[in-house]
């Protein structure tokens, strides 16, 4: 069985976080994504303190498309270097890990 991941990465708006997401999951790359409410993002950039509204995606995803998640966050991002974080999903509802997985198929919902 693939192994399945949680993807994450912020956008600088909605419209920017809803591009991103019907893009991944329209081709495939991604069972679902998830949009989270704004958050406010602290961070240190070109060596200064910066602080940014921001909106968080949720990508469900196999480790074998990861590499072509992260290249299509890459193209359609604004940001010069978005961030995108991969973790491991190491439990999770039987059911669900085989929906993200024939979802991804192309056999599933």
């Amino acid at each position: 069985m693939p192994d399945v991941l949680l993807v994450l990465t912020n956008c600088p708006d909605a419209m920017v976080a809803e591009r991103i997401a019907r893009a991944l999951v329209e081709n495939r790359l991604a069972a679902c994504v998830n949009r989270l409410p704004p958050v406010k993002s602290t961070y240190r950039w070109q060596g200064a303190l910066e602080s940014a509204t921001e909106v968080t995606l949720l990508i469900k995803c196999t480790r074998d498309r990861y590499p072509a998640v992260e290249e299509a966050i890459r193209q359609l991002h604004p940001y010069q270097v978005p961030e995108v974080i991969a973790v491991p999903i190491i439990a999770h509802a039987l059911f669900n890990l085989n929906t993200i997985i024939l979802i991804l198929a192309g056999v599933g919902p």
